[in-house]
């Protein structure tokens, strides 16, 4: 049964750099279970609908990202968490055919414990909102507009989570104030940031 999917080999065709790498990790995942899909322009290989895999580029590098990394066993250390606020996603990150041919055997014993982790229903503790600093403009714009702090708390916890690490992140209070203003309306209208 042929399980590519036209569409990635078109993601891969426009990379300029990482092709041969890609496919190299593209081959791997291919003779597992899972199937192939484009989602968020990336390919993703996925078993009964369930995202297990991405393969994607970086400017130095393309990377095979695991979506529960997190557990998974890693007997070799060889999985990144790529930020800190990354709780689930564990990479792997390539710059060479032979690098990827010289981790073949591992690689292939990843694939298969992410499906296997999948196949086993486990998931990932994600920490709750309330664990999250709530910084202190976007506290003060809350105070200032109570429909504000209403409508935030009507949001999803992952669009909660997701404005929360995104205003959190600017170094500056000035940046932060911006950011806050910036996505106040689209917290009002219960969108999260990418919608």
């Amino acid at each position: 049964m042929n399980k590519t999917n036209p569409s990635v080999d078109g993601i891969i065709r426009k990379s300029k750099e990482w092709q041969e790498e890609l496919q190299l990790l593209r081959k791997f995942l291919l003779e597992s279970p899972l199937m192939e899909e484009v989602k968020w322009r990336a390919p993703c290989y996925t078993l009964d609908g369930k995202n297990v895999a991405f393969i994607g580029r970086f400017k130095d590098s393309c990377a095979l990202s695991f979506i529960k990394g997190a557990l998974m066993k890693d007997p070799k250390h060889i999985l990144i968490q790529q930020t800190e606020n990354s709780q689930s996603v564990r990479i792997l990150k390539f710059t060479s055919v032979q690098e990827i041919a010289r981790l073949e055997p591992v690689l292939r014993a990843y694939i298969t414990e992410a499906v296997e982790v999948e196949k086993a229903g486990l998931k990932v503790k994600f920490k709750k909102v309330a664990e999250f600093k709530v910084p202190d403009e976007f506290k003060a714009k809350m105070e200032e507009n109570p429909a504000l702090k209403k409508a935030f708390q009507a949001l999803t916890p992952g669009r909660q989570r997701a404005y929360l690490l995104y205003f959190a992140g600017a170094k500056q209070s000035a940046t932060r104030v911006s950011r806050v203003e910036k996505y106040s309306k689209q917290i009002l209208n219960g969108k999260g940031i990418d919608d």
